[in-house]
């Protein structure tokens, strides 16, 4: 069973053993009633006896500092000293219902800032608080390499910018408690609802979002890394097509 989610964080994760290959981590995202899910699933690639390939999908339970449910948000794989951790950030999520009324009720806030660190072994989930990450984002980039991950851009609906950010979040995983440590580098760029791809192990590429609320993005970036330096740069982007250019909705990941 493969859950029909929009805006859900997803990842992948290396198996622990040659047979398990690469599996998928899938999290939160709107259901088609337009609830939100918290719920979190491990999917699979099952190779049968007759050559035929199928998905495996479970849902992982998670106890701890449970993720609220939200969307617009990321989970990336970090790996430090031969062990793994999930790492969730970011979103959006229905304000509580204390707060709601019947004017307000599907109305969205921000999820606040914290940086989730999932076992997805054990299904046992840490909240941290970092003094550097002060606004809740959402359709940020995210970028996983080994310990550390990099947030990118990003969309703030507190305050309704989208700041040129740049954090770069390092997961140590000693014998005890992990630690999680976040910097502020130079460099950012201003983007929401991006696509990212990688293009060597190196070097990715950053195509498609928006700006502005109704302005999008016709620029791409190539981010590269050397010797654990980030650097994000321009690249000439290719001949969009008149239906590219005039669409409302770029490459499907509007800001709803």
């Amino acid at each position: 069973y493969l859950p029909p989610l929009r805006y859900p964080a997803i990842c992948t994760l290396k198996g622990g053993s040659e047979s398990e290959g690469q599996q998928y981590i899938i999290h939160g995202g709107k259901t088609p009633n337009n609830e939100l899910s918290d719920k979190m699933y491990v999917m699979s690639v099952v190779s049968k006896n007759n050559k035929k390939v199928t998905f495996r999908c479970t849902e992982k339970d998670l106890v701890g500092d449970v993720p609220e449910a939200r969307y617009g948000h990321s989970i990336d794989v970090v790996y430090s000293r031969g062990k793994s951790m999930g790492v969730v950030f970011g979103g959006r999520s229905y304000i509580p219902p204390a707060q709601r009324t019947t004017e307000k009720w599907n109305t969205v806030a921000d999820c606040l800032p914290h940086v989730f660190l999932v076992d997805f072994e054990f299904g046992c989930s840490i909240a941290y608080i970092l003094p550097e990450l002060q606004d809740g984002l959402s359709f940020h980039v995210s970028i996983a390499r080994n310990d550390t991950i990099y947030i990118l851009g990003g969309h703030s609906l507190a305050n309704n910018i989208r700041p040129a950010n740049l954090y770069s979040i390092k997961v140590d995983l000693p014998l005890g408690s992990p630690a999680v440590s976040c910097t502020v580098l130079q460099g950012g760029i201003s983007v929401s609802s991006a696509i990212l791809t990688q293009t060597s192990n190196d070097e990715f590429v950053i195509v498609g979002g928006y700006q502005l609320e109704n302005q999008k993005r016709m620029v791409c970036n190539i981010v590269s890394f050397e010797d654990n330096k980030i650097e994000i740069r321009e690249m000439e982007p290719p001949d969009w097509t008149p239906d590219i250019k005039h669409s409302k909705i770029w490459f499907g990941s509007n800001m709803g």
